[in-house]
């Protein structure tokens, strides 16, 4: 149990008793620890294993350009930089399994990229004063980043904020001694969807694709879903995707904080990676249930999830910018791209007596894409996309993707 290494960041120059803390709670529990300071004016009052001035290094600069740009934000951003670097390499190199970062907003700001610089799988702890604040977006979030409030720690130790290190220091290590990385044996689809009341296709691909050998992996596209997708995506994880489910992109063009980064259904197609493509949940725009529906949308057919989440209708030339946007996307793929219609219908609440049923804005939607999408990468469906005749269709060009050596076993 004390084979696992944890990396600790932060200024040491300001904050050295609190992470020294940290290192004496992981030691405590039979872990190893890493140290690395990425403070700027100020020295440490003990040797970290990576110095202020190798982080600077790594990011192409020094201490002293730091000190000079005169700008505390230029000078953390040459550290964030540097600090991402370091950290990526410690990993690779198999000095550490996990990583703890603390911090204010300028510490929370470096934390999220040393996070992003470390696969799917990496234990990523970040100690924070804002945490689970809405002033971080849910693009800089790694896929599985962890956090938690530092109570009652903006200067000096207290028994208030020991409890916040203390759980985070036990987290992180227990982590690293438990996480079992993505490592399939078999090729993995990535897929998206939203809860299986509104977007059924997956009860009939998950077992079929299966069958077939592969993994599949489901996202839900409310934000940090299709964020996370997104992400494995672009680090080549996925065989294939079938990316069934696009609230996200009118979420983005709408304004909505539900949203997962304006590089959504960019990834796979940077890498490569063949993309079955269908308009799941586009008719409509999420709000974050404390977000209040702007003036616009104020007269639209209006549904309240739960708390958290609640949605309006998109009208029909909304419906057609948004078939414009999936296809800017789509057309810049350096891999195959097969876009699926379902015509009569794209989530289960658009069916006929059904509260979002809307024929004009599904037509409008239809006829915008067919227009805005080569003949050849699209297949339409005379079906609903909860219909059986759907998920066959998708498989169907999935079995001729495998056939043709497009798609690898």
């Amino acid at each position: 149990m004390n084979d696992k290494t944890i990396l600790i960041v932060g200024t040491y120059d300001t904050k050295d008793d609190e992470l020294i803390y940290l290192a004496n709670v992981i030691q405590d529990q039979g872990g190893r620890v890493l140290t690395m300071d990425v403070s700027v004016l100020g020295d440490p009052s003990v040797q970290c294993d990576v110095s202020k001035s190798d982080v600077a290094q790594a990011a192409g600069s020094t201490i002293q350009a730091a000190i000079d740009a005169g700008d505390e934000n230029q000078a953390m951003q040459i550290m964030a930089r540097g600090a991402a670097k370091q950290t990526a390499d410690l990993y690779k190199a198999g000095r550490i399994d996990g990583v703890i970062i603390l911090g204010g907003t300028m510490g929370t700001d470096l934390a999220l990229d040393v996070c992003q610089a470390l696969p799917l799988g990496v234990p990523k702890y970040v100690v924070s004063t804002v945490s689970f604040s809405p002033l971080i977006p849910a693009e800089r979030l790694s896929p599985d980043i962890q956090m938690i409030l530092w109570a009652g720690g903006l200067f000096g130790l207290n028994g208030v904020c020991k409890s916040s290190l203390s759980q985070a220091a036990g987290a992180v290590l227990g982590a690293a001694r438990a996480v079992k990385p993505p490592n399939s044996t078999r090729p993995v689809v990535g897929m998206t969807s939203l809860g299986s009341s509104c977007l059924s296709y997956m009860k009939i691909l998950k077992p079929a694709l299966e069958d077939r050998g592969f993994e599949v992996a489901i996202f839900h596209a409310t934000g940090m879903g299709g964020m996370a997708f997104e992400k494995i995506a672009a680090q080549g994880g996925f065989a294939c995707v079938m990316d069934f489910a696009l609230p996200e992109i009118g979420n983005l063009l709408g304004g909505s904080v539900v949203n997962a980064g304006a590089d959504r259904m960019l990834n796979a197609g940077r890498a490569g990676i063949p993309q079955l493509i269908a308009p799941g949940c586009l008719d409509l725009i999420d709000f974050a249930g404390w977000q209040d529906i702007p003036a616009q949308y104020a007269d639209r057919p209006f549904h309240a999830h739960n708390r958290l989440i609640k949605s309006s209708a998109l009208n029909p030339e909304e419906r057609r910018e948004t078939a414009r946007e999936v296809a800017r996307r789509v057309l810049v793929s350096k891999a195959p791209v097969q876009v699926l219609l379902p015509m009569q219908g794209i989530e289960e609440w658009d069916k006929f007596d059904e509260p979002a049923y809307d024929p004009e804005g599904l037509g409008a939607f239809m006829d915008e894409m067919q227009k805005v999408i080569p003949a050849g990468m699209l297949t339409n469906i005379d079906a609903h996309i909860n219909d059986r005749a759907f998920a066959e269709a998708a498989l169907a060009i999935f079995d001729d993707w495998i056939a043709e050596g497009i798609i690898a076993q």
